[in-house]
C-alpha cells in the first residue's frame, strides 16, 4: 500500500458529481439519504455514464503498476471503492476525495467495516452496521484507515524484506499512527492473505531482476534513452510498494547494497 498521485479530476465530471450530491443532501432523513444513496450510486456507477467513466479513468491514471488495486497492489483494481462507506456516509456517496480503485476482494473485504477517532474522545471506535442494526448516523470522528491519496501508508509501516514479506507497524503502540497502521492491516488482510505475501516475494525478485539488467545495461555503456525505458519499466510494475522497501532497505540486504551502488540514480526513482 502506497501514496497515491494527485490527479485532478475535470472539472464538468467535478461538477456533476457535486449535482448528484445535492440530490441525497436534499432527501429528508438520513435513513432515506443511506437508501437513496446506494440506490443512486449503483445506478450512475455505469460505465455509459460520460462523468462515471471519467472518474474511472482518472482513478486508474492514478493506479500504481497496471490499474492495481489501490489497497493490495496485486490484482485489477476495476470497482470504485468509498473510503468512507457510503452506507454510513451518505454525504460522500459522490465525492471525488472519497474514491479509490480498489479490487474486488479489497472491496468485499472492506465493505461497510468502519472505524474512527471519537470526536471529543479520540477513542478508536467502531461504526460498522451490521445488518439488522438501526440505521442511525454513526459516531463523529476521524478516520482511523489509512487514506493513500493523503497518508503516505509507508510513514506508518515497513515490509519486511530479509525475513517474512509481512507489513510491520513502525510507530510505538498506544499511539494513533500505531492503530492506523495495524487497523489497515488487520481490516485489508494485508498481512493474512498468504497469496499476497506470496506475490510481494515475487515481486522482489522481478524487481531484482529487471534492476540487475539495468545495472548491466549500464555498465555496458548502452545509450541514456534504451537506459530511461528500462528504468521506466521498473517504476511502473506492480506492488509499487516492495520497490520502495529496496530503495528504504538497500543498506540492510547486501545483493541490494551492491546494485544501488552501482546505480545510485535508482534511488530517486
Amino acid at each position: 500500500m502506497i501514496r497515491l498521485p494527485t490527479i485532478p479530476l475535470p472539472p464538468a465530471a467535478n461538477t456533476q458529481l457535486a449535482d448528484y450530491q445535492r440530490e441525497i443532501d436534499s432527501l429528508p432523513n438520513y435513513e432515506t439519504r443511506v437508501d437513496q444513496a446506494k440506490v443512486r450510486f449503483n445506478r450512475l456507477n455505469k460505465r455509459d455514464n460520460p462523468t462515471f467513466a471519467t472518474v474511472r479513468a482518472t482513478l486508474s491514471a492514478m493506479c500504481v503498476g497496471a490499474q492495481r488495486c489501490a489497497y493490495c497492489e496485486d490484482s485489477l483494481a476495476g470497482e470504485v471503492d468509498h473510503l468512507w462507506p457510503k452506507t454510513l456516509y451518505p454525504n460522500l456517496v459522490f465525492a471525488w476525495t472519497n474514491y479509490l480503485y480498489a479490487c474486488g476482494s479489497c472491496n468485499r473485504t472492506k465493505s461497510s467495516n468502519f472505524a474512527v477517532f471519537a470526536h471529543g474522545t479520540g477513542v478508536h471506535t467502531d461504526v460498522g452496521r451490521r445488518r439488522g442494526m438501526p440505521v442511525v448516523p454513526p459516531v463523529a470522528g476521524t478516520l482511523v484507515l489509512l487514506d493513500p491519496r493523503v497518508d503516505d501508508p509507508m510513514d506508518f509501516m515497513t515490509l519486511d524484506l530479509p525475513g517474512t514479506f509481512l507489513f510491520k507497524v513502525t510507530a510505538e503502540p498506544g499511539t494513533v499512527a500505531y492503530q492506523r497502521a495495524k487497523y489497515t492491516i488487520d481490516l485489508l488482510g494485508l498481512n493474512r492473505r498468504e497469496p499476497l505475501r506470496l506475490a510481494r516475494i515475487h515481486a522482489y525478485r522481478d524487481f531484482f531482476a529487471h534492476f540487475n539488467g539495468y545495472v548491466r545495461e549500464r555498465a555496458h555503456g548502452h545509450a541514456p534513452e534504451h537506459l530511461l525505458h528500462l528504468a521506466h519499466d521498473i517504476q511502473t510494475r506492480q506492488h509499487a510498494t516492495v520497490w520502495r522497501e529496496m530503495k528504504r532497505q538497500h543498506q540492510l540486504i547486501p545483493e541490494l547494497k551492491r546494485l544501488f551502488e552501482a546505480a545510485p540514480e535508482a534511488l530517486g526513482w
